[in-house]
């Protein structure tokens, strides 16, 4: 894949692309999943690397945003488990009106 096909995935946050290459940018030393929903950087900014190891040996750290760092990462998922899990544990206690 060359570095412009890379750079059309970063810009759509195409998620068919994740594993297959992480995007580096050079002015916030991080480092994402090319379907990261973070504001697209400038293309002067950006380091492409095959595997998140190469990433971090080049001194990037994981986006705290799409966080590349982990295998599953579904914020939406987690969120809404959170939520029936307090819904299911305080429904019974609500008085009743």
């Amino acid at each position: 894949m060359t570095s412009k096909e890379k750079w059309k995935y970063v810009i759509k946050n195409n998620t068919d692309s994740n594993g297959k290459f992480f995007y580096a940018v050079k002015t916030t030393n991080i480092f994402c999943k090319p379907s990261c929903k973070s504001k697209v950087p400038l293309r002067s900014n950006i380091d492409f690397f095959d595997n998140k190891q190469q990433a971090i040996d080049a001194g990037y750290r994981p986006c705290k945003r799409c966080r590349p760092d982990l295998l599953n990462f579904n914020p939406s998922k987690e969120l809404t488990k959170n939520a029936k899990d307090i819904i299911d544990k305080y429904f019974t206690d609500i008085d009743e009106l």
